[in-house]
């Protein structure tokens, strides 16, 4: 399940790709736009900078911007910066996940099939797919 960060990631993003072309966005402008309270989104927003996903500024003009374009962006990239791997199960997360029992697993097919559904579904997806033209 993609948490509230997540979800409120994606809609930050959109809302930075749609209203900071020309320049920084405030905090507060896109708290209020996203209805997000601003002590919740401070810690959003410190989480994308540290994921390079967003350049923050500070002082007169300062707020935030994308650091790319937002057809450089997938979706999987924008959730897994906030939310960590989406597998669907710990066995499949990361490359160091390795289960004892992964050569009898009946489920693992199973799992492994889902969790690549899901990736190339977000991988497929930009944060330009999302924007209002």
């Amino acid at each position: 399940m993609i948490s509230t960060k997540g979800r409120y990631a994606v809609r930050v993003m959109i809302d930075l790709a749609e209203n900071g072309k020309e320049r920084a966005i405030p905090l507060k402008d896109i708290a209020a736009r996203q209805e997000i309270s601003k002590k919740y989104l401070e810690i959003i927003m410190k989480d994308m900078v540290a994921g390079g996903l967003v350049k923050g500024t500070s002082g007169k003009g300062g707020g935030y911007k994308l650091s790319r374009k937002p057809e450089e962006y997938t979706l999987d990239e924008i959730l897994e910066t906030m939310e960590g791997p989406l597998s669907p199960v710990a066995c499949l997360a990361g490359e160091n996940n390795v289960c004892p029992r992964k050569d009898q697993c009946q489920t693992l097919p199973l799992w492994t099939e889902f969790d690549t559904l899901v990736h190339n579904f977000l991988h497929g997806k930009h944060l330009s797919d999302l924007v209002r033209k």
